[in-house]
């Protein structure tokens, strides 16, 4: 029996090794899945974004943000003037939370007296929302406990930090509201490029591209006619796991639906248009399918749908800025969760829309040479 077995394992490695996209596929997945796991897959959160409004503006209050900014947790990016100002960092997602120390924080502190300082934290990411709240009320004990230490060494009237955090848009801070639309993103995007995916290399292995090639279609109206018929398909999904997600699982959306379904349309005709690139790039249906799932996989690790990006190191998170997932995610958990705006995602929209472009430019581009 070896003698037999022997030969069509010999054939089964001859194909392989004569097939340098799967051969590459087979030994490059595994190393970049390790590398991308081993920097992706932690719980420590640090430089978190951070607005701050100091009223006081004195060296006592711009000590309490060096405090906060010390332990390397938070970054205050942002210095702001009002409460709309804070509101429309966090719908925007640029901040993930903020400090507010009031006006007279100084003088109060001299007295003894308790000074109500105001934490605001983002709560649409658990996880993160989790992590920020608990370093916050670490920071600001530690900082009550040495004001009331000076005051007492000082034989003074002490008292610490009135500190007040507060979690917006998801205050039990439930990881179903987080999930959810994620899932929804996730999920389409999927089922938009493996459906795209197998386009072109179908016609090929039905013998129908041929037929397409004789026609005076040009690649680009070929590949125009497949997206807008994807998309129509993809939109009604998108209904449908909208339907699912707010009738079943209770997901609420509080921004505008028309604004949703408009940016779902142009994170679909990218996606579709990756699709496509990779349809024509392949020989086959398995070789589109490894592709899609080499694609995939890192995507989902870097885009903020398993980890957050903030966990990240920061080469890693530089990377992130070219996963189109990534800006999807922060719109739809933007407008469903934050009721955020079109003023709030407008960068991220206009992001979507190039990489949309550029994809379906560059699928028109290879098919033509593929044809040619």
């Amino acid at each position: 029996m070896p003698s037999r077995i022997w030969p069509v394992m010999r054939k089964e490695f001859l194909h392989i090794w004569r097939d340098p996209r799967t051969l590459v596929m087979i030994l490059l997945q595994p190393v970049v899945m390790l590398l991308l796991f081993g920097y992706a897959l932690t719980t420590e959160i640090k430089h978190t974004p951070m607005a701050v409004w100091d009223q006081d503006n004195s060296p006592a209050s711009r000590a309490l943000v060096q405090r906060f900014c010390q332990s390397q947790y938070f970054d205050p990016d942002y210095y702001v003037n009002s409460y709309p100002e804070i509101e429309n960092l966090m719908d925007g997602g640029r901040v993930k939370v903020a400090l507010v120390i009031p006006a007279g924080y100084a003088a109060e502190t001299q007295r003894g007296r308790s000074v109500p300082v105001q934490f605001f934290i983002d709560g649409s990411d658990p996880t993160i929302a989790t992590r920020a709240y608990s370093y916050a009320v670490i920071i600001a004990q530690s900082e009550s406990a040495r004001l009331i230490a000076e005051r007492l060494g000082g034989k003074l009237p002490a008292m610490g930090l009135d500190f007040r955090p507060r979690v917006w848009y998801n205050p039990a801070m439930d990881s179903i509201l987080f999930n959810v639309p994620g899932l929804v993103a996730v999920v389409l995007q999927w089922l938009t490029l493996a459906m795209a995916a197998f386009s072109i290399v179908g016609e090929r292995e039905r013998g129908t591209l041929e037929q397409l090639v004789v026609t005076p279609i040009r690649p680009f109206e070929l590949i125009l006619g497949k997206i807008s018929t994807y998309v129509a398909v993809a939109l009604a999904d998108v209904g449908l796991a909208l339907l699912v997600a707010v009738g079943w699982f209770g997901m609420p959306i509080r921004g505008s639906l028309l604004l949703l379904m408009g940016c779902s349309f142009i994170f679909l005709t990218f996606s579709l248009g990756v699709g496509l690139f990779i349809s024509t790039v392949s020989q086959t249906m398995y070789q589109a399918q490894q592709t899609s799932v080499f694609i995939m996989l890192p995507t989902l690790l870097l885009s903020g749908f398993l980890f957050p990006i903030e966990t990240m190191p920061q080469v890693i998170q530089f990377f992130t800025r070219f996963i189109p997932l990534t800006y999807y995610l922060r719109i739809v958990r933007g407008i469903v969760l934050k009721g955020a705006g079109l003023e709030q995602i407008w960068q991220d929209v206009v992001i979507l829309a190039v990489f949309g472009l550029l994809m379906t430019i560059l699928s028109a581009v290879r098919l033509k040479k593929r044809i040619g």
